[in-house]
């Protein structure tokens, strides 16, 4: 398995990918809306096949996961695409990593957990405000939970010695 920096060639892909696991576009988080296709990244490839994607977010020395994607579960492939993204934010002088999932999305919390990540903040009702620019988010989400909060989760990211 490869990691690559996405390419102008795999945009198009970001964006179909988003659409699909987002229903739309564009990914709100918190009050930040972004555009993952016009995000920095890293692909996953397996031959010429794409098999997971992670697009970030560096704003001073805060690093935020937007989107993480892997096409096939417990492959290694999320933890190969984390790696790359920590790794590049520790170089831009990040000290903290976070991210932000839904209280539905159990596999995701489980995944950011067990690498370090915890939980910050819980925004209860946030769902509710997000609707408000993206109507199309379910009401109900995985494994039959309604989708109400959003979790948040950070890493700290000391420096090497």
């Amino acid at each position: 398995m490869r990691v690559t920096e996405l390419s102008d060639d795999d945009r198009k892909w970001v964006k179909e990918r988003t659409e699909l696991l987002f229903g739309g576009d564009f990914v709100v988080s918190g009050a930040e809306v972004h555009d993952p296709h016009q995000l920095p990244g890293f692909i996953a490839t397996e031959g010429f096949e794409r098999v997971g994607l992670v697009t970030y977010d560096i704003r001073g020395t805060a690093c935020e996961i937007v989107t993480l994607d892997a096409l096939c579960q417990f492959m290694g492939i999320g933890t190969m695409l984390l790696d790359k993204v920590e790794e590049t934010a520790r170089a831009a002088g990040c000290t903290h990593l976070w991210c932000i999932t839904t209280n539905d999305n159990l596999d995701a919390q489980r995944f950011f957990q067990k690498r370090g990540f915890a939980i910050r903040q819980v925004r209860l009702g946030g769902m509710t405000k997000i609707r408000l620019l993206k109507p199309n988010v379910p009401k109900i989400g995985y494994y039959g939970i309604p989708v109400r909060d959003e979790i948040e989760l950070e890493k700290p990211l000391p420096e090497a010695d």
